[in-house]
């Protein structure tokens, strides 16, 4: 069964953000009808291609990113094809779209006045920097957004200020990501059953990614300046070489000190370390001693057998695999995250598919890209009718796509609270179950206020709390009760543990069938490795995505150490999404597993898709791209730098005419530049040096060139159209205290009202036990004096 069979969207993106939204959809079972141009869509003719075949079919990014949709070619250039669109739309429920701004309105979408045409319609579109962009940010790349965004500055972790930053993992990451929220808010705006204008900023969106930190900043609790390691935790974690490859360990907490303690054989100099050191006494030379150690233990050691031992002794030690070592990971094999897929030209090759699996609707690849204009005389699909919803009394009314959906949060850290956060965001109503006995340690690292923690109130704005004590009987008998007055249950606790709490899936269920339950984990709930544990790089490093980053020629760094918490929440926040449009249509709940490895590798298909169809083990390219040139950072005044991409050869002449260059035959074509690449970005980088970044960027995008000065994290803090677009506001707690904090990555027509900073521990109490629980006052006070409840 597949929970978005009845919806149909028209996409007509021509970029890989809008065609991954797209995917997201179909493989769900939307029907999604690619309107192709004449010739096919761009990304046709993009690689890595396949053997066989020619363009334009034989393109391995647009197999992947097409599955299961239909494909119709329309000139909308002429009026008879916008007619035909317009036909189309009557019966559409969403559109696709990441053009520039003002292409929607030349098609007759103008995205100010189109509900009074289509108030059916939910119409998405991605741009670089929204709807709304400046002219100086008008052209963009993918490698612009990202440095525009804070995360290329920042990139690898530790990087010096001497060396370039980093473009990050492949080509796509940013489309890919924005792709991602997309989806989310689309399956939003379809449960709350009228049209509207979801506007999606790639900046916002992978600003948002580091929420953790960048609310931190934003809020004045955390140092912003021009140092290239602010976003970084400090200490000795990273990525370390072994016998047959690399491994990243995490460390930060006297536990993990205790296991190195136990894997290494001479321990000694551990001892000439005071206590706690990595938290409160750490200098560049015990990271040094550190790092210099556990590297020698290493050198005997193989990658995954290095996993094996240190994970069964306490220590976050993951493999840093590269897209060879993911089809012959037994834990991916298992989960069947790869299927074998026929394409009508390219032949029989393995795809990497999604990274949840769903219990009722599982998403499936059930047939291969479309050909150009394949289904050009298909009919639609005929709409179907949706159920009424019963939405929940909540404690105040938002407005939003959501409303009326109450989702109970059981999550620790960062990844878990995403959820929640997205969904809070969207309209819900999101409680979080906390205990004193059991405090999540972003309210207490570092702090001596539980309800002032910076770190918590950055991941946690808009929700509520409520103190019930998990370790007590009545305490877990009061949660499954509150759970019956839910939609939404969402955990992400160590493997195991929720089940050995009694609030496992199938108790949940068995008391709650319309329950949608959420399971987040490093590698999923089943599998020969679920057992195992890790933070943010720890996922990134199993995914393939941290052997892609770094300087060519070189070793792995990574991407920084803060990447994918976020990512994988919101993977969470649209697979709940997604069961909660199948629910609304049968009153059926369902299990939803999610592996924070597989969400991270399916941002990186495309690379995949080199492997599996040519055998290419992609490396770290620097800030390469195969399709442009120059495409690079180039050092300017001061620790500045400022990122260029230039996708064509009138964008070379352009920017050649600018720098006084003649033309040169060396760099005519991007042939001749690519050959030459390494003397091109010599001659950029010279001519860049001492320059004033922000002023050389405005100045390059005058002359339709994509560049950025690559925000460093007073730049990001201090971003005009950021506070403008409402990316950065002001929400206030229940002390009546006012901070800056981070709001959606996205514009929504009827958006919901985002207001309330992070609750106080047990803040909601009152509300959540009387008003929802229908408790009485004398049965409230008497759970509180038991202990079940704060």
């Amino acid at each position: 069964m597949s929970a978005l069979r009845h919806y149909t969207i028209i996409e007509l993106s021509e970029g890989v953000a809008g065609e991954y939204c797209g995917k997201l959809l179909s493989d769900f079972g939307a029907e999604v009808i690619k309107i192709e141009r004449p010739g096919g869509s761009p990304t046709r003719r993009l690689g890595p291609f396949a053997p066989q075949g020619a363009p334009p079919e034989n393109s391995g990014l647009f197999a992947y990113l097409n599955t299961n949709k239909a494909s119709r070619m329309l000139d909308l250039g002429t009026a008879a094809g916008r007619e035909t669109l317009a036909a189309l739309l009557r019966s559409a429920d969403v559109v696709i779209d990441d053009h520039p701004p003002g292409w929607l309105a030349g098609i007759g979408l103008d995205p100010t006045d189109y509900l009074e045409r289509y108030p059916h319609l939910s119409l998405c579109s991605i741009t670089p920097f929204g709807q709304d962009a400046p002219e100086e940010r008008r052209h963009a790349e993918d490698l612009t957004v990202l440095h525009a965004s804070g995360w290329g500055y920042h990139t690898p972790s530790a990087g010096e200020n001497t060396r370039p930053p980093l473009k990050g993992a492949g080509r796509f990451q940013v489309s890919y990501e924005a792709g991602l929220d997309a989806a989310m808010c689309i399956a939003a705006c379809l449960y709350g059953k009228r049209g509207r204008f979801i506007d999606i900023s790639k900046q916002e969106v992978m600003a948002s990614r580091v929420d953790y930190v960048l609310a931190q900043m934003v809020a004045g609790d955390l140092e912003v300046g021009t140092g290239r390691t602010l976003f970084d935790l400090g200490g000795p974690s990273g990525i370390f070489p072994c016998r047959d490859g690399f491994v990243y360990i995490w460390m930060s907490a006297p536990s993990h000190w205790e296991a190195i303690r136990r894997l290494l054989d001479d321990t000694a100099w551990m001892d000439e370390f005071p206590e706690n050191w990595m938290e409160r006494g750490l200098t560049p030379e015990r990271i040094a001693i550190c790092r210099a150690r556990i590297t020698a233990w290493l050198s005997g050691l193989g990658k995954d057998d290095a996993a094996a031992v240190a994970q069964g002794a306490g220590l976050t030690l993951a493999p840093v695999n590269d897209v060879s070592d993911l089809p012959r990971s037994e834990q991916l094999r298992h989960r069947g995250f790869f299927a074998e897929v026929e394409h009508p030209v390219q032949g029989r090759a393995v795809y990497p598919t999604v990274p949840y699996k769903l219990s009722v609707t599982p998403a499936r690849i059930e047939r291969a890209a479309p050909l150009l204009g394949q289904h050009d005389a298909a009919p639609l699909r005929p709409a179907t009718a949706l159920q009424e919803t019963n939405p929940h009394k909540t404690i105040k009314r938002r407005g939003g796509a959501l409303e009326g959906v109450r989702v109970l949060e059981l999550t620790k850290v960062w990844a878990g609270p995403c959820v929640g956060k997205q969904l809070a965001y969207l309209g819900a109503e999101v409680i979080r179950i906390e205990s004193l006995g059991s405090i999540d340690v972003t309210r207490s690292y570092g702090v001596d206020d539980i309800d002032k923690a910076p770190g918590f109130q950055a991941v946690n704005p808009q929700k509520l709390s409520a103190q019930i004590d998990m370790k007590s009987k009545e305490g877990i008998a009061l949660l499954k009760e509150l759970i019956g007055q839910c939609d939404i249950v969402v955990e992400n606790l160590r493997p195991g543990a929720i089940g050995r709490l009694g609030l496992g899936y199938a108790a949940v269920k068995a008391a709650h069938p319309g329950i949608i339950y959420v399971s987040m984990g490093m590698y999923g709930n089943d599998g020969p490795l679920a057992y195992q544990t890790g933070y943010a790089p720890c996922f990134v490093a199993l995914s393939g995505l941290s052997a892609l980053v770094g300087y060519e020629g070189e070793t792995p760094r990574g991407m920084n150490i803060r990447y994918a918490d976020s990512s994988f929440g919101t993977a969470a926040a649209y697979a709940a999404l997604v069961a909660l449009l199948h629910r609304q249509r049968t009153g059926e709940g369902q299990f939803i597993d999610l592996s924070a490895v597989e969400t991270m590798t399916s941002m990186i298909g495309d690379v995949f898709m080199d492997y599996s169809l040519n055998g290419k083990i992609a490396q770290c390219d620097g800030n390469r791209h195969p399709d442009m040139a120059p495409h690079a950072l180039y050092p300017c005044g001061g620790d500045d730098w400022i990122s260029i991409a230039v996708s064509s050869d009138s964008g070379w002449a352009a920017l050649r005419t600018a720098m006084g260059l003649p033309d040169d035959p060396l760099f005519r074509t991007l042939a001749d530049r690519k050959t030459n690449e390494a003397a091109l970005d010599v001659l950029l980088s010279d001519w860049t040096r001492g320059r004033d970044a922000a002023s050389l960027a405005a100045t390059l995008q005058s002359l339709g060139i994509a560049a950025a000065k690559s925000a460093n994290s007073i730049d990001l803090v201090a971003d005009d159209h950021l506070w403008a677009r409402g990316f950065y506001r002001y929400v206030t707690d229940g002390a009546g205290e006012s901070k800056a904090t981070l709001g959606p990555a996205w514009q929504l027509t009827d958006g919901a009202a985002i207001t309330d900073g992070a609750p106080r521990l047990g803040e909601h109490n009152t509300y959540v036990f009387g008003e929802i629980l229908g408790l009485a006052t004398a049965e409230q006070e008497r759970l509180a004096q038991t202990g079940a409840i704060h």
